[in-house]
């Protein structure tokens, strides 16, 4: 393991000098320590205050935030310093918890909430280490670990776990991690996850280099099917999503790719409240899928399938559409992707305002000779 502490040390040594911070238990945790330690770009900081009330944090200008728990912003930086806090489970979900911030909680209480040993690492101003429950060993050996039995408590634990899976595919989950995973999901917690939590889990999940391992924990541990009812999943989908990794297409290509053999994307992006472009991507691959499959053999069939998809308006997307097809096995065998760019540059090479400035003001006359114009690009392909 790299000492990446010293990607650290300029927020360090910028924060040891502030004076609004002097005289403060003040650290650095979570992903931006995790990340650092790995050699990996440190991301945006989470700062923890231990041992410091409210009342203290406002009378030094600090700017309440916190919703369920006291968070300030500060008032230069405007970054967030959140109060070291414990949890106790009170209802289902990822919301039911009662927080106490009192000023005897310590750091390692805190660390103690959260999810992976790899996520419990603190650094102090003077850039001391603290790793009470030995993520660094983890990190090292390349394993994800929970906390405590309390990561049983909270479903968006989970969703993390099949996200760091992803994103650190060559990291291991621990046995006993797994099988509070499947107690997790035994116990009901994950029913209780809203749409908009788990949507942002998986758009990160998607962003990363294995997406498809992301899915195959969620399966694994009886997940997926609570969380996405609506998808079909299987061994060539996960293939798919791998192959769409490395063709390096965005998260929408990637999730068309996801729901391509679903019965109904467009209900599976309604339960998860995915974003219209991600919706349109996926239900337009599934309807080039049908396309691609009958065997368009003329340019007709060709130029409708470009209409019914708008490359005329978005070529781009219709890109990102015939790429995606590609990743699927049986698609692939079917999609020329190089001939469907070549006909959109085809059919957008036709000056549809030259027509109808020659043409004139007949409206049905324009349309057939534009389509007829296109169908002859087409045609000399």
């Amino acid at each position: 393991m790299i000492d990446g502490i010293q990607a650290l040390k300029p927020a360090l040594r910028t924060a040891s000098q502030d004076p609004l911070l002097k005289g403060l238990q003040v650290y650095v945790v979570g992903g931006a320590v995790r990340d650092a330690l790995m050699g990996l770009p440190a991301g945006d900081l989470d700062w923890v205050v231990v041992g410091a009330s409210p009342e203290q944090m406002s009378g030094l200008g600090f700017i309440p935030v916190g919703g369920d728990f006291p968070v300030f912003l500060h008032p230069l930086s405007k970054q967030e310093f959140a109060l070291a806090r414990t949890e106790r489970k009170s209802g289902k979900g990822y919301k039911g918890f009662t927080f106490y911030t009192g000023a005897d909680v310590t750091l390692q209480q805190d660390l103690l909430r959260r999810d992976l040993t790899v996520n419990a690492i603190a650094v102090s101003l003077d850039g001391k280490v603290a790793d009470p429950f030995n993520g660094c060993e983890d990190i090292t050996n390349k394993v994800l670990r929970h906390v405590g039995p309390a990561f049983a408590e909270d479903p968006v634990r989970l969703l993390r776990l099949a996200r760091f899976a992803a994103r650190f595919s060559s990291f291991s989950i621990a046995n006993e991690t797994m099988s509070l995973a499947r107690k997790l999901v035994q116990l009901g917690e994950v029913d209780a996850l809203v749409a908009e939590r788990v949507w942002q889990e998986i758009s990160k999940g998607l962003a990363t280099q294995s997406p498809e391992r992301m899915f195959n924990v969620l399966q694994q541990v009886g997940a997926l099917n609570k969380v996405l009812p609506e998808l079909q999943w299987s061994d060539n989908i996960s293939k798919a999503l791998a192959r769409a990794s490395s063709l390096k297409l965005d998260t929408a290509g990637k999730y068309a790719v996801l729901c391509s053999n679903s019965n109904n994307p467009q209900a599976l992006s309604h339960h998860v409240r995915a974003p219209s472009e991600y919706k349109a991507c996926a239900v337009l691959l599934q309807y080039f899928l049908h396309a691609v499959n009958a065997d368009i053999k003329n340019s007709s069939a060709v130029l409708d399938v470009l209409q019914r998809c708008d490359a005329m308006r978005k070529p781009k997307r219709f890109e990102l559409i015939v790429r995606s097809a590609s990743c699927l096995i049986d698609a692939g065998k079917y999609t020329n992707v190089t001939y469907w760019l070549k006909a959109i540059e085809a059919i957008n090479s036709v000056d549809a305002g030259a027509i109808a400035r020659a043409i004139g003001n007949t409206p049905q006359k324009i349309k057939e000779a534009v389509y007829n114009a296109r169908l002859s690009a087409l045609q000399n392909l």
